[in-house]
């Protein structure tokens, strides 16, 4: 009996939170806000909720489907965040590292002149002074170098992407402070310098292909999967073709979908990868679980345990920094009906995935919609209606 009460119970969630999450999904299609979407949700590694809503290219008419391939973003970085955390738990590199041990030239400076050491630690946890080009107001240093955010059009490789860094003043001394930053796109010239290997052949050795991943890359070799990605606009979302640029925050980010083509311009570890929904919530779900090809447990662990703190830049109050992602430390401070011990992160592109250990969810939501799927209502309606349906 017991075991027929708990499928019902199963059963009925199940029906809960499809009809929350398909009426706050088909709110945000008929309100323009996104064009499409697909949406995974785990519970206790069950699959709850799957759905491809929308339409991937709208000109077309082409529907959004399950397998859709979208530009990843910053749905990257905890992507990047495994690679490296893999190269610690083996020894390869350790956390408190300086990177000039593995990229000689890479001394950036301070204001007055001196030399600091950054760490590995620093750049997995934004805290090594960097910042980016879409956080300064008016003719800031990384616009005068021309510093690609990984989003925009670019020739520059990795080395030249590292010297122009170099040139710039840091924001702050290395470990006493927070900003969102390129940190993520340094750290991939340490994986290339330690592994051997470029980038993108880092990155499938050491966890897209343990992990089963196999459309995520840094490139699209079925590009008739790939969605057309789209910019917050009235009276709907703009068509994104070139260097467009979306305001975010009053800053204008700029976004070009055919970067990804470029084989010339450096692999972002910050930004550079595509894929589809299913391959981010496998490796998420391992995350959640502690039981992955890639990490062990105690660093997985590591991943959801406060790294630095931010004061509240990394996702707003009650909020600190992990390994790949914000940590939840505060739910009433944060307003949000979320777990603490939650680790949660997004994409420019309109992304956002969380995993809240306590409830046992995993969950990943893609769109084609900058920024609405990311800060926008869409994720907020969705994150409070999976948790009503609980």
């Amino acid at each position: 009996m017991d075991a027929i009460a708990t499928r019902q119970g199963r059963s009925e969630r199940r029906k809960r939170l499809k009809a929350e999450l398909d009426r706050v999904i088909a709110e945000a299609l008929d309100e323009q806000r996104i064009v499409g979407t697909v949406v995974e949700v785990l519970v206790d590694g069950e699959p709850a909720y799957q759905c491809a809503a929308g339409l991937a290219d709208r000109e077309a008419d082409r529907p959004m489907t399950e397998d859709s391939i979208f530009l990843l973003s910053s749905v990257a970085k905890p992507i990047a965040t495994v690679a490296a955390l893999s190269l610690v738990q083996s020894g390869t590199i350790g956390l408190d590292d300086a990177v000039s041990e593995w990229l000689p030239a890479f001394r950036p400076r301070l204001p007055d002149g001196s030399v600091p050491a950054i760490t590995v630690r620093q750049l997995l946890t934004h805290s090594a002074g960097l910042s980016y080009v879409f956080m300064e107001e008016g003719d800031g240093p990384y616009h005068r170098h021309a510093i690609s955010s990984g989003l925009d059009y670019t020739d520059d490789d990795l080395p030249a992407l590292i010297g122009k860094l170099t040139a710039i003043p840091l924001s702050y001394p290395p470990g006493h402070g927070w900003g969102y930053s390129m940190s993520l796109d340094v750290l991939g010239a340490v994986i290339e310098q330690a592994t051997g290997l470029k980038l993108p052949e880092a990155i499938t050795a050491l966890v897209t292909g343990p992990m089963g991943m196999g459309d995520t890359a840094f490139s699209v070799a079925d590009t008739r999967r790939l969605v057309v990605h789209y910019g917050d606009a009235s009276p709907r979302p703009q068509r994104l073709t070139g260097d467009d640029a979306v305001p975010f925050f009053g800053n204008p980010v700029r976004l070009s979908p055919g970067r990804n083509f470029n084989a010339g311009a450096f692999p972002s570890g910050g930004a550079g990868m595509a894929g589809p929904t299913g391959d981010v919530i496998r490796l998420l779900e391992s995350l959640r679980t502690g039981q992955s090809p890639v990490l062990d447990a105690p660093t997985t662990r590591s991943m959801f345990d406060i790294q630095a703190r931010t004061g509240g830049l990394a996702a707003g109050a009650g909020w600190e920094f992990g390994f790949g992602g914000a940590v939840l430390v505060e739910p009433e401070t944060a307003g949000t009906p979320q777990s603490r011990g939650t680790l949660q992160w997004d994409g420019a592109y309109g992304h956002k995935w969380f995993i809240d250990p306590v409830r046992g969810l995993t969950v990943v939501a893609l769109t084609n919609t900058a920024f609405e799927g990311m800060n926008g209502r869409f994720p907020v309606d969705l994150r409070d209606a999976i948790y009503r349906s609980l």
